[in-house]
C-alpha cells in the first residue's frame, strides 16, 4: 500500500521554489545579490586579512593594548563605510528602472492614457505596472465611449433643432402679436445657442488627439488662410462697433493643419473677444512667420488672474462673466492647438491691456504626424 504523497499547503511555496522565484532573471533580488555579494565578500576578506595581520604578524611586545584597539576600530569603521557605500550604490542601481518609470509618467500629458512600457523593469514591479496599464486601458475606453456618445448626441439633436429654428423663423416672418413675437424670438435665440453648442461639441470630439486628426492635415499658407477666414467676421465686428485688424506677412507661412479645425479655432477666439471683451475698440489678428504663429488680441477688460488657469477648461464660465455662452470656446482652442502640436500663451492685465492669446505652431513636417503637447 502506497502512502499518500505530501503536497505543500496552498499558497505556500517549497524552499527551492521560493529560491528560484527570488533569483529569477530580471528580479530586483537577483540584481542586488549579483551586485552586492562580490564586493561584500571582498570587504570581509580584507577585514579578515587585517585581523590576521594584527594578531599574527605584529610583534605584540612592541604594541600596547590601546594601539591594537585603535587599529581594529579604525579598520572596522572603514569597513562599515565601504559596505554602506556598496549598499547604497547597489540599491540605486536596482531602483534605476523605477526612476525611469517615474520620469516617463511625469513627462506625460494629462490626456495621455496609453499603457506604460514595462521594458527594463524588474520582475517585482512589472505586475504592478501591468495592472496599472489594464486600468489605463479601461479608463481610456470609458472616456472614448463618453466622447463618442457626446459626438453622436450632438449630431442627432442638430436636425430637430434646425427644424425648430426654421419654424421660429417662419413664424417671425408673419404678422404676430407682440407677446407671441417676443416668445418666438426667445425660442429662436435659445435654438441658435443650442445649435452652436452642438457644433462646438462635434468640433471638440473631432479635435480629440486620440482620434488622430493629424491624418487629415494638409499644407496651407497660414497668412492667406487668416486673410480669408478673418474677413468673414467683419460684419459681426462692425455690428459690435469693433475695428477688426489683420497683420500678416506677404510671404507664405506654411503649416500642416486641418483647415476646418483652424477655422473653428479662429472663430472661437474672435467670438470670445466679441462676447467678453467688454469695452474693446479693436480686435487684432496677427500671423507670425518665425515660428509660425497666430495671435488674437483685444483691448477689452481682460481676464482676471483667478480665471486664467481655468478659462481653457470645458464648460468653465467665470462668475464675473456677463455675456451668455457655453464655456467651450477656449476649451476647443486648447484641443485644436494640442491636435496641431502647438503651444499657446494667454496674456492679460496687468501684463497686457486687454487679452492676448498666442498660438505657436511647430511648422510643416513630413507626414504631418505631429505629437507635441503642451509645455
Amino acid at each position: 500500500m502506497t502512502s499518500p504523497s505530501v503536497r505543500p499547503a496552498a499558497g505556500k511555496l517549497a524552499p527551492h521554489a521560493r529560491l528560484a522565484a527570488l533569483l529569477q532573471p530580471g528580479s530586483l533580488a537577483r540584481h542586488l545579490i549579483l551586485r552586492l555579494v562580490p564586493p561584500v565578500l571582498i570587504l570581509i576578506a580584507l577585514d579578515l586579512i587585517v585581523t590576521w595581520v594584527v594578531t599574527s604578524r605584529i610583534n605584540l611586545s612592541v604594541w600596547v593594548l590601546h594601539d591594537i584597539f585603535w587599529v581594529l576600530l579604525l579598520s572596522q569603521v572603514l569597513l562599515v563605510l565601504l559596505i554602506a557605500g556598496v549598499l547604497i550604490a547597489g540599491v540605486r542601481s536596482g531602483l534605476r528602472s523605477i526612476n525611469r518609470l517615474s520620469d516617463e509618467i511625469n513627462q506625460r500629458s494629462i490626456d495621455d492614457l496609453q499603457p506604460v512600457s514595462v521594458a527594463g523593469l524588474t520582475t517585482e514591479i512589472t505586475p504592478v505596472v501591468t495592472r496599472i496599464n489594464d486600468l489605463l486601458i479601461r479608463l481610456d475606453d470609458s472616456m472614448q465611449a463618453q466622447k463618442r456618445f457626446i459626438g453622436h448626441a450632438a449630431h442627432q439633436i442638430r436636425t430637430p433643432l434646425s427644424g425648430l429654428k426654421l419654424e421660429s423663423e417662419l413664424m417671425l416672418a408673419g404678422n404676430l402679436p407682440t407677446d407671441v413675437r417676443e416668445r418666438a424670438e426667445r425660442i429662436k435665440s435659445v435654438t441658435d445657442r443650442m445649435i452652436r453648442l452642438g457644433q462646438q461639441l462635434l468640433v471638440l470630439a473631432r479635435a480629440d488627439s486620440s482620434v488622430r486628426p493629424q491624418d487629415s492635415f494638409q499644407r496651407l499658407d497660414l497668412a492667406e488662410w487668416a486673410r480669408l477666414s478673418a474677413s468673414e467676421w467683419i460684419p459681426a465686428a462692425r455690428a459690435g462697433h469693433v475695428d477688426l485688424q489683420l497683420s500678416a506677412p506677404d510671404d507664405a507661412v506654411w503649416v500642416d493643419a486641418d483647415p476646418l479645425l483652424l477655422e473653428e479655432m479662429l472663430s472661437n477666439l474672435i467670438d470670445n473677444a466679441l462676447r467678453y471683451g467688454a469695452g474693446a475698440t479693436y480686435i487684432r489678428i496677427q500671423v507670425g512667420a518665425t515660428p509660425p504663429s497666430l495671435m488674437v488680441e483685444d483691448d477689452g477688460r481682460g481676464i482676471d488672474a483667478d480665471d486664467r488657469d481655468r478659462v481653457f477648461e470645458a464648460f468653465y464660465r467665470s462668475p464675473r462673466a456677463t455675456a451668455g455662452g457655453s464655456g467651450l470656446g477656449l476649451a476647443i482652442v486648447r484641443e485644436i492647438a494640442l491636435a496641431h502640436g502647438a503651444w499657446w500663451r494667454l496674456a492679460s492685465r496687468p501684463e497686457f491691456a486687454g487679452t492676448r492669446i498666442n498660438i505657436v505652431f511647430p511648422g510643416p513636417r513630413k507626414g504631418a504626424n505631429l505629437t507635441r503637447h503642451e509645455g
